[in-house]
């Protein structure tokens, strides 16, 4: 198993859709979710659609921030992701009650977290991120950014709303690895090397 080296520390703003607001300014941010898993046979088409998103934001006026979730659920049938976290299973869970789903499934993609589709529907992404794209965020600037001796973050975030707005937010904090790759020994991937990219580690 290989792990990049470099940690990036994405921090990015959800729920902060703004009614009646004008038009979105240009490189407008959009958060994809990747619920994936090292051990289901369907996922590698999805995680190859995420690093395509990722490597060439290929919708203009777009900044699209990706991140790669893996759940554990799939750990029980001959191969542990070693990525996969109770975690993102209970925030697939989360999803899947918002969306009124019955159950969860992997490969998922969701967008800004209010559309969900399967994940290696390249169509379904790009009409999911047009809408994303056209709905007006609040600005979220993001300075002073520094990494301590003792490990500890440091950044000034600042989010720009009217008085008069109404809305609700919440700002996540997330450390992801950029490039992950893996030699499978079990399961419905046996025998393929897998690659990653924004591999969440942590979500605050």
């Amino acid at each position: 198993m290989v792990r990049s080296a470099v940690l990036s520390a994405v921090a990015f703003a959800a729920s902060m859709t703004l009614s009646g607001a004008s038009q979105a300014a240009p490189s407008v941010p959009v958060l994809v979710e990747l619920f994936t898993s090292e051990g289901c046979s369907s996922c590698p088409p999805a995680d190859a659609l995420l690093q395509q998103l990722d490597g060439s934001q290929a919708i203009p006026g777009t900044q699209l921030i990706v991140l790669s979730e893996h759940v554990d659920y799939w750990n029980q049938i001959g191969w542990k992701d070693p990525f996969s976290s109770s975690f993102f299973s209970d925030r697939q869970n989360s999803y899947a009650h918002r969306f009124g789903l019955g159950s969860v499934y992997t490969p998922q993609m969701v967008v800004d977290g209010t559309t969900e589709f399967v994940g290696n529907n390249s169509r379904s992404a790009k009409q999911a991120i047009e809408k994303a794209r056209s709905l007006q965020k609040f600005p979220v600037r993001i300075s002073a950014v520094a990494l301590q001796r003792s490990g500890i973050l440091d950044a000034h975030v600042e989010v720009e709303a009217s008085s008069s707005a109404d809305y609700q937010s919440d700002i996540y904090l997330v450390v992801a690895l950029n490039h992950c790759e893996s030699q499978v020994g079990g399961g419905e991937n046996q025998g393929r090397r897998l690659t990653h990219v924004a591999v969440v580690q942590s979500l605050t």
